[in-house]
């Protein structure tokens, strides 16, 4: 028996994260009249910390932290997350409990006006393009040496304000964020998939709860889409196998075509001289066991070596 209790859906502040919960508040709603959803919010480290690149400050938990903690101590009864900002271990007593369906997990470019005709791969030499990703920064560095890279942080108001005043060039963010807040006007052109992997879970929404609470938990069945779940668990697993955070330069693609799913991975050397491919094909309902299967099969390609030699150097 349900009780009639309120909900409460645990959030970041940013505007992005607060346009994604009030959308989940706004999708149980409509599925559990009954119940009031409400959400808090709180702010987690890595909106603090914005003046260092997240490759030398931590790995995701920085995003997830805050809202774990209240999860546990039942302030909230779940959150709501970017799947790419949730680390694939998570804290004794929580899980994923959905994952909502994806939008285009592609990457985008966003140009200064005085590039609109132009694209990434026609951009002239020493063009400043800003990223705050490993992932993208290490692929971009491998297709096109002649681009000049440059951290940026900050929101997505922030990132695209610096960009249109003349600090960068151009900057790449992901299209499912830009069209979430009203902004694919914005996007300049869509990144090639072969070119930029994306992250892990990205374009994906992640509903973490605790693992006993049996009444949420079943909350969220109206919102939890079974492809994306599938094609995120495999990128999890296989980002959780490499040990991979947010200071290493991993990327994925999924597919599900019928009943088969396949899976695109790569790890790449920071500088982007060294990219490690690989892909698995196997059945949807064995889609850890694809992820976990390609992880294994990029170690033995070199890999690992990779991964050891980014470690050591940001430790």
């Amino acid at each position: 028996m349900l009780t009639t209790r309120t909900v409460r859906i645990g959030s970041r502040k940013s505007q992005l994260a607060l346009v994604q919960s009030h959308w989940v508040q706004a999708e149980l709603q409509k599925a559990h009249s009954d119940r009031t959803f409400e959400v808090k919010t709180m702010s987690t480290q890595g909106d603090k910390i914005l003046d260092v690149p997240l490759a030398k400050i931590g790995d995701k938990g920085l995003f997830t932290k805050e809202l774990e903690v209240a999860m546990l101590a039942n302030e909230v009864d779940f959150a709501v997350h970017s799947l790419k900002d949730l680390p694939t271990n998570l804290p004794e007593g929580l899980m994923l409990g959905a994952v909502t369906e994806r939008e285009d997990p592609a990457d985008a470019m966003v140009v200064h006006p005085k590039y609109q005709d132009l694209k990434l791969e026609t951009l002239p030499a020493g063009a400043v393009v800003g990223t705050s990703s490993l992932r993208r920064l290490a692929q971009l560095r491998h297709h096109y040496p002649h681009l000049t890279f440059k951290d940026i942080r900050g929101n997505l108001n922030t990132r695209l304000q610096k960009l249109d005043e003349g600090e960068y060039d151009a900057i790449i963010l992901a299209v499912a964020g830009l069209q979430r807040l009203g902004m694919g006007d914005r996007i300049h052109q869509i990144i090639d998939p072969d070119i930029s992997l994306h992250a892990v879970g990205q374009g994906a929404l992640g509903i973490e709860c605790r693992a006993d609470d049996a009444e949420i938990l079943a909350l969220f069945a109206p919102i939890s889409h079974y492809p994306t779940t599938q094609r995120c668990l495999a990128e999890r697993a296989f980002l959780r196998e490499l040990e991979g955070g947010c200071q290493v330069p991993i990327g994925v693609n999924t597919a599900i075509e019928g009943d088969r799913l396949t899976l695109k991975g790569i790890v790449a050397t920071l500088d982007g001289q060294t990219l490690v491919r690989g892909e698995v094909q196997g059945s949807v309902t064995q889609s850890e066991e694809i992820g976990t299967e390609l992880a294994n099969q990029l170690k033995g390609k070199g890999a690992q070596a990779i991964l050891d030699a980014i470690v050591a150097e940001f430790r």
